[in-house]
């Protein structure tokens, strides 16, 4: 009976053990992921400043004014005269 109690506190105690390496490595694990997350939302929250700046330079560069300028000066493009304009029916 004395084995058996003795086998039995070895396994226990190694079952402690065990669980005690595990609770480690969960919790090194949790901090690893947590480094992780903390870096891409960093990354996302700059990808988002990033995205928000080229849709105003975006719209900024699709202004109809500032196409209307482009157009005049660098392509010589000028507004047709009414004579030159021409409707077509379907």
């Amino acid at each position: 009976m004395k084995v058996f109690g003795a086998i039995a506190l070895v396994g226990l105690l190694s079952l402690v053990l065990l669980s005690a390496l595990g609770v480690v490595w969960t919790r090194h694990e949790s901090r690893v992921l947590f480094v992780q997350l903390t870096t891409l939302q960093n990354q996302r929250d700059a990808l988002n400043v990033e995205y928000g700046r080229l849709e105003l330079e975006q719209a900024t560069w699709a202004e109809p004014r500032r196409i209307d300028e482009e157009a005049r000066s660098k392509l010589g493009m000028v507004a047709p005269a009414p004579q030159d304009i021409q409707l077509v029916g379907r």
